[in-house]
């Protein structure tokens, strides 16, 4: 038998407060297939990136020039809690990582820089608010699928009859 010479690739996921924990759960299961670390990425958009580290953390900047800060960008500890929460049992390793900028643009470049298998997004709820929102944003799916050379898996944000989302912890 052969020894596998190339590590497994790890595999992103894009997450958020409040998300649904099925698109999280399915993100740790790829992982755990793959025998792959599972990369937890939040993207705030109200920050520009300045620069990179090699393990794809970034120092940003606001955008509003009255908030001008240039560090290191800093995980959310409420949403952390939230990822510990679902995650805990899964049995995958993984980490977070805070980015900034236009969310698909900011996982593509994480997804080349650590050469990961997949980029696991998913999709918005069905609202008024989620429909203006995506007709204005446009789907990350969608501008990640046309930017993309590795595959873009995307999770329904709920199945039917699910209506649960990620408790809300307070940090």
């Amino acid at each position: 038998m052969t020894q596998n010479p190339n590590p497994p690739r790890p595999v992103i996921v894009g997450v958020a407060p409040g998300q649904y924990p099925r698109i999280l759960e399915q993100a740790a299961e790829f992982a755990l297939r793959f025998g792959a670390e599972l990369v937890c990425v939040f993207v705030d958009q109200a920050r520009l990136p300045l620069s990179e580290g090699p393990d794809g953390s970034v120092r940003s900047a606001s955008i509003d020039p009255d908030l001008a800060d240039d560090t290191e960008e800093t995980f959310d500890a409420g949403l952390a809690a939230e990822l510990e929460h679902v995650l805990k049992d899964s049995g995958v390793t993984w980490r977070t990582l805070a980015l900034a900028g236009e969310v698909s643009a900011a996982l593509g470049r994480l997804a080349e820089r650590l050469d990961a298998a997949m980029i696991v997004v998913g999709t918005h709820e069905h609202s008024v608010g989620g429909s203006i929102q995506e007709f204005f944003n446009r789907s990350v799916a969608t501008h990640l699928a046309h930017r993309q050379g590795r595959p873009v898996v995307v999770i329904p944000a709920r199945s039917p009859g699910v209506q649960l989302r990620l408790p809300r912890r307070e940090a």
